[in-house]
């Protein structure tokens, strides 16, 4: 059985091989429709935040614009995004922030994004690593679970699979292995489309497994 650096080294040669330039899911401008995008995102798919961006963006284009719009008219524009109402205040709040402390222009460092309402550290580090380029590794549910499903981590909190993914990965291949990560999920290593077992990824890793893997939440 391979060492679990030898597994991330075929799991790395394979997602470049399969994704070469994985582009970002979320549709945006610049950091700032990047970073609503993102705080959208949560509990809800990257092809919802999609249908609903458009309109948002095309009435708050700016940080400026947006902390024009009343938490209503933001809410009645995402409502059909999972937790709609307090998004729509934290994107109201933020945008004037944004204005108030910041210039107008989205902070480049985790401390200063993490003080923004609605944003954690997964969407700070999503904005670090395709807005300004820092490494970063975001780790959301499904790579969480992969990584589990990969023997790359042991699953036992999200800050535990973030560690272990930087440890085991070169830092330049952080921000496009975290994209490529998520189109594997997607399209190979799904939550109901493979159990550990199934996929090719899986199956190379783990050729003699025959019993699911039960991935922690």
């Amino acid at each position: 059985m391979p060492t679990k650096s030898e597994r991330a080294s075929l799991v790395l040669k394979r997602l470049d091989e399969l994704y070469p330039a994985p582009p970002i899911p979320l549709a945006h401008d610049d950091a700032f429709t990047l970073l609503v995008a993102v705080l959208l995102s949560a509990q809800t798919t990257d092809k919802r935040v999609n249908i609903v961006t458009p309109e948002l963006f095309r009435r708050g284009p700016t940080p400026a614009a947006m902390a024009k719009l009343t938490v209503e008219e933001i809410r009645g524009i995402i409502k059909t995004c999972g937790l709609a109402p307090q998004k729509a205040k934290a994107i109201r709040e933020l945008s004037r922030i944004l204005v108030a402390e910041h210039g107008g222009r989205v902070p480049s460092t985790f401390a200063e994004l993490e003080k923004l309402p609605g944003v954690g550290h997964k969407t700070a580090s999503v904005v670090m690593a395709q807005a300004f380029g820092v490494p970063a590794f975001p780790v959301d549910t499904h790579i969480h679970r992969l990584a589990q499903r990969w023997g790359l981590t042991d699953g036992s909190s999200v800050v535990r699979t973030e560690k272990d993914l930087k440890t085991l990965f070169p830092e330049k291949s952080w921000n496009k292995l975290h994209l490529q990560i998520i189109y594997y999920g997607r399209e190979h290593c799904t939550a109901r489309g493979c159990n550990g077992t199934v996929c090719e990824i899986c199956r190379t890793l783990y050729p003699r497994r025959n019993k699911p893997v039960t991935t922690r939440k």
